[in-house]
């Protein structure tokens, strides 16, 4: 792995682990600041990850593009890989396994943050017909909101725009709009109000992956040549090494 493919993938994993604590970590204090109350509950949690992941985009962005998303990275590849733009074949597998272990390692620093042991296997099962179809609507719009950002100029607006979508996704979608492979990995290990059963999983992230060829369908029909604008997704990225000083 070259250099700057190490400093890109190590964003990735970064910005997964703390997109992940904060969804796990602002669930945790949801649950004990508002017990027995679930709609406060899910209102904390979605206000604290929609501008968790906003910041987030902003603080790795220049970096590696704050993919911090399997789907939205291999969609990255996939639109790209006729044009040159976006990721290469190498640069995905690196991006998404630095996703996937970021993910599981917020998670188990939002469970050591809160003193619960460092991996507790979630017992909440989300399965059935309707959540899927919850994770493809969400996945879907999230791949078409990030590639119109990019195609049309405004990633700018990502940090908001895609903050605000999943904060709004919590409450229009059955499954509170998971939208990701790596993050529904994480949060199964998290035994808590954001975890997933482990046996529910395969199910949201084969629900995610067809969202994410939902999204690249519609961005076929919507933004023709949205693979011209893919090395900007999600924010315009560093492609130099800054100079030694």
């Amino acid at each position: 792995m070259s250099r700057k493919l190490a400093r890109r993938a190590s964003a990735e994993f970064a910005g997964a682990a703390l997109l992940v604590a904060a969804v796990v970590g602002s669930g945790i204090a949801a649950a004990r600041l508002s017990p027995g109350d679930v709609g406060l509950q899910l209102l904390e949690n979605a206000i604290a990850t929609a501008l968790a992941l906003g910041a987030l985009i902003l603080m790795f962005g220049p970096v590696s593009g704050a993919h911090l998303n399997p789907v939205v990275s291999a969609a990255d590849w996939w639109l790209g890989r006729r044009a040159g733009t976006g990721l290469t074949a190498a640069e995905l597998a690196a991006y998404t396994a630095a996703q996937v272990t970021g993910a599981i390692a917020g998670a188990v620093l939002a469970n050591l943050m809160y003193d619960l042991p460092a991996i507790t296997w979630s017992h909440t099962e989300r399965t059935g017909g309707h959540l899927w179809l919850a994770e493809i609507v969400a996945t879907a719009g999230l791949v078409v909101l990030v590639f119109a950002l990019a195609r049309t100029g405004r990633t700018a607006t990502a940090p908001a725009a895609v903050g605000a979508y999943i904060g709004a996704a919590y409450w229009f979608t059955s499954s509170t709009s998971f939208a990701n492979p790596a993050v529904t990995i994480g949060r199964a290990f998290t035994d808590t109000f954001a975890g997933i059963a482990p046996t529910s999983v395969p199910g949201f992230v084969v629900a995610q992956l067809v969202g994410g060829l939902v999204g690249i369908a519609a961005l076929a029909a919507w933004y023709p040549h949205a693979a011209e604008a893919a090395d900007d997704v999600l924010v315009p990225h560093l492609t130099q090494e800054p100079e030694a000083r």
